[in-house]
């Protein structure tokens, strides 16, 4: 999976083996040069998931809910997702569970598919300090563990998880029965995803342990991504140096 925020970048993916795209409100600190997600509204949200639509054809588009779409009970978040899903995204993806059970149990019975992101929370981060590993302790992993039952009996077709153990994300993807993305969480999951600036090296200045540069800047990105998901598929990507 890569997360990409426009059609230029969405017609490059398209042409390329990559599975599928994440509309992330990652856009805010990427694009619009924010220092958290959650500025994110559903206009924009819908704005980015239309573009990418344009530009993607033939890839399965998974769209952000932004931050606080699903707290504020399930008639907003049936509202949002529907906002999302007529913009051109194929599901939605949620962040956390507690608390808000009902509102993803809703927008799957309701036909829309759910993906779960466990782990790492970046709507819920207050400062950059809390951008760091997730689930260390055993009361921690425990919790993990608990909430990915529950996202299953919510019905997600899938899980993010981001920044926790490799051990750990391998065991939950060992044990559930959907599929796993990682991001910073070790090669034991069935997939990863990548930003698409991060995994082609155009933000030369960022570079998160887990992340690989798969091409540089004004190198073919199609070579590039090819790369990525060929490097994901054969197990070479993550390395343990790239994860936790």
């Amino acid at each position: 999976m890569v997360t990409a925020y426009d059609a230029n970048s969405a017609r490059l993916i398209a042409e390329t083996v990559v599975d599928c795209v994440l509309v992330g409100d990652s856009v805010m600190m990427v694009v619009h040069g924010e220092d958290n997600t959650r500025g994110a509204t559903p206009e924009l949200m819908a704005k980015h998931t239309k573009e990418v639509a344009r530009g993607g054809s033939g890839k399965f588009i998974i769209a952000d809910m932004p931050y606080q779409s699903v707290q504020q009970g399930t008639p907003f978040a049936f509202e949002c997702a529907q906002f999302l899903i007529e913009a051109g995204a194929d599901a939605v993806k949620v962040e956390g569970v507690r608390g808000h059970e009902d509102a993803i149990k809703h927008l799957v019975k309701s036909g829309i598919p759910v993906m779960g992101h466990l782990g790492l929370l970046p709507q819920s981060v207050q400062s950059p300090d809390d951008y760091k590993v997730q689930a260390k302790t055993p009361a921690d992993a425990q919790a993990l563990r608990e909430d990915v039952a529950t996202l299953e009996r919510c019905g997600v077709f899938a899980l993010v998880l981001e920044c926790i153990p490799a051990k750990l994300a391998a065991e939950v993807s060992a044990a559930t029965k959907v599929p796993t993305i990682g991001i910073g969480a070790g090669a034991g999951c069935d997939g990863q995803v990548l930003v698409w600036h991060d995994l082609l090296g155009l933000n030369p200045d960022f570079k998160a342990r887990f992340v690989r540069h798969f091409a540089q800047e004004g190198e073919d990105p199609i070579k590039g991504l090819d790369a990525y998901a060929a490097a994901v598929h054969s197990g070479d990507y993550p390395q343990p140096k790239e994860s936790f």
